[in-house]
């Protein structure tokens, strides 16, 4: 009987949260780290080297390595007394991998750089004249508090992939 009335007192256990993709479909993922990088880009096109208070709508869109390195790269042009001109463009992307569950996404980019230039302060070009016109990129996204809910978070050269120009 005692063990019967501890049994009603009990309380009934928590339902455990049910854990919810953030993405619906690698489609959905896929749009979402197009619309980072694109953001990303929109950022960096606008930034004015001489002034580092641009550089921080940048920063939003980075995590981890990617920020520690777009960090690294955007201080160091402005210590050089560098100025970026034109814009760079998403000339193509193609899903590599992405796990709805987890918001991670892969995308390979190619990134047409065709219009920009890096000029010292004398205004003569600092990027070497082999530099490819189209760049490929192999971007990873994690996720992140933007409109897009995914942020960069590394960027390195895609040696096993090519870019048309």
């Amino acid at each position: 009987m005692t063990l019967s009335l501890l049994a009603a007192c009990t309380p009934e256990p928590e339902p455990k949260p049910t854990k919810t993709a953030l993405f619906a479909s690698e489609e959905e993922a896929f749009a979402a780290a197009e619309e980072t990088y694109q953001e990303y880009l929109n950022a960096l096109n606008r930034v004015d080297l001489s002034d580092p208070e641009t550089f921080e709508e940048v920063y939003e869109w980075t995590s981890g390595d990617a920020s520690a390195a777009i960090r690294e790269t955007l201080t160091a042009m402005r210590a050089q007394n560098l100025r970026m001109t034109g814009e760079t463009v998403m000339a193509a992307s193609t899903l590599l991998s992405s796990d709805i569950e987890t918001a991670e996404v892969e995308l390979h980019v190619c990134a047409d750089v065709s219009n920009t230039d890096v000029l010292d302060a004398e205004g003569e070009s600092v990027i070497p004249a082999d530099r490819a016109s189209v760049q490929s990129l192999r971007v990873t996204f994690a996720v992140g508090d933007t409109k897009s809910g995914l942020l960069i978070t590394d960027t390195t050269g895609d040696g096993e992939r090519t870019c048309s120009s």
